[in-house]
């Protein structure tokens, strides 16, 4: 069978890998202020880690094409931040509140590169899809 978007499958695991991340980052600003999670302690920001795979797909030389996917999804091992509040329900003895170690800031420049990641991989599908077409309108006549 020959295979007439070629590199689609490739941009497909790039877009399900950015869904991913997106999700983990918009996770992330959502508990950015959550000092108690369900074991007790402040929220951990979590980060996903890619890895490159080999897809089914052979190409003209007999390798395989290869994407993207999620490895795995690991929480940052910084520490949680320390901010003096002593009248938060969740003040310590001296009156500090360990708050979550997320970065607003660097949570929306996660969100922005991985959006433009996906835009930029949905644009490849798109034209790949669009030659496509006319290759099969050229055949026609």
């Amino acid at each position: 069978m020959i295979n007439l978007i070629p590199g689609v499958a490739t941009s497909a695991s790039a877009l399900n890998a950015e869904r991913i991340r997106m999700e983990v980052v918009s996770q992330n600003i959502a508990n950015a202020n959550t000092t108690r999670d369900v074991n007790g302690k402040p929220y951990q920001r979590q980060h996903v880690v890619f890895e490159s795979m080999l897809l089914d797909a052979q190409n003209q030389f007999g390798t395989g094409a290869r994407g993207i996917q999620v490895a795995r999804i690991e929480k940052d091992a910084r520490p949680a931040n320390l901010v003096y509040n002593p009248s938060h329900p969740d003040a310590d003895a001296r009156g500090f509140v360990a708050t979550p170690n997320v970065n607003i800031h660097e949570e929306m420049v996660d969100l922005i590169a991985s959006s433009r990641a996906f835009e930029a991989n949905l644009a490849v599908v798109k034209n790949a899809r669009q030659m496509a077409m006319q290759s099969l309108s050229i055949a026609k006549h």
